[in-house]
């Protein structure tokens, strides 16, 4: 441990800001620790505290603006990515879509608070083809918002800091081996409950084929639309007749849904998780021939059924 504050306070820089850029990036590479570190650090003249505020915040504007580029060459596609790679899909895309409607772009002020928001909202941003001007101002605030907190908190706890990293190091090698060990343990926990979690949402699927053989057929099937608003603007199709009720919203809608008929639900989202969900929620009141749609609108599109596309917005 003396050699990590060492190595902070003559390489202090470099070290926080790649450990912020990875983090900001997505590797589970928390910096948390290592900003109150250095700001404890800093306190005692070891580390300049305004060289190290201001490479973090640059470190996380790259990253950010990175993401946002990202989000603006492949739109919804980088969306649906991060998800399946996701540790927390339960609280990935959908949830975040949620945030952005409530709260709207200027939920990026906070969105490194908030865990699962913090990676995809820039993508998001730029998906939505937020201006370069508003995004680099908001996810400059939240950089400096955040990164300037833990900063302050190393700076305001300084002595129990300082007296927490002596009694660590009196255990030298046994505390870096626990550390990484508890951050295994952090990785293979959410990912158990990513298992754990799709686990729950198996169930009896419908193929494309068979829905529109549904479809055609004359059983006129209850197709629900289960995306949030934001994600039916990124991609503004959907099968005919569909009815749009947003996950979010099914609560307020059950009295409305007809009981009687098949009920096919789709999203765009991995193993149509969100359709998933939903299904789960209309079977536990009582609906009985409720299955989500396989392989969701992107299935659909892909066999080359017919879907309705929003209006252009000039027109």
């Amino acid at each position: 441990m003396q050699h990590l504050v060492s190595n902070i306070g003559h390489y202090g820089l470099m070290i926080v800001t790649i450990n912020v850029l990875l983090d900001q990036i997505g590797l589970p590479v928390p910096a948390v620790p290592t900003l109150v570190v250095a700001g404890a650090i800093a306190a005692g003249g070891q580390v300049s505290l305004s060289a190290v505020f201001a490479w973090s915040v640059i470190a996380c504007l790259a990253a950010d603006c990175g993401w946002y580029l990202v989000g603006v060459k492949y739109g919804v596609r980088v969306l649906k990515m991060l998800c399946q790679v996701s540790l927390e899909p339960d609280s990935c895309v959908s949830q975040t879509q949620i945030r952005f409607e409530r709260w709207g772009i200027n939920s990026l002020v906070i969105a490194k608070f908030i865990p699962g928001l913090a990676i995809i909202a820039p993508p998001m941003a730029g998906a939505m083809r937020i201006g370069w001007l508003r995004f680099i101002f908001l996810s400059g605030c939240s950089a400096v918002l955040w990164v300037g907190f833990f900063l302050a908190a190393g700076v305001l706890f300084k002595s129990q800091i300082e007296r927490l990293l002596l009694h660590l190091s009196e255990f030298g090698s046994i505390t870096a081996a626990g550390i990484v060990i508890l951050l295994a343990a952090y990785i293979a926990y959410k990912w158990w409950e990513r298992r754990r979690f799709y686990k729950v949402l198996r169930m009896a699927r419908i193929s494309v084929e068979d829905l529109d053989a549904l479809i055609r057929g004359g059983a006129a099937p209850l197709i629900i639309d289960v995306r949030s608003t934001t994600a039916r603007a990124l991609e503004p199709r959907w099968i005919p007749g569909a009815l749009h009720v947003p996950l979010q919203d099914v609560a307020h809608h059950l009295k409305e849904l007809p009981r009687d008929r098949d009920t096919i639900l789709y999203c765009t989202c991995p193993s149509e998780a969100s359709a998933a969900r939903v299904a789960k929620i209309l079977m536990n009141h009582g609906f009985k021939r409720v299955r989500p749609l396989h392989g969701g609108l992107d299935a659909w599109v892909a066999a080359g059924y017919a879907v309705v596309s929003a209006p252009a917005a000039n027109s």
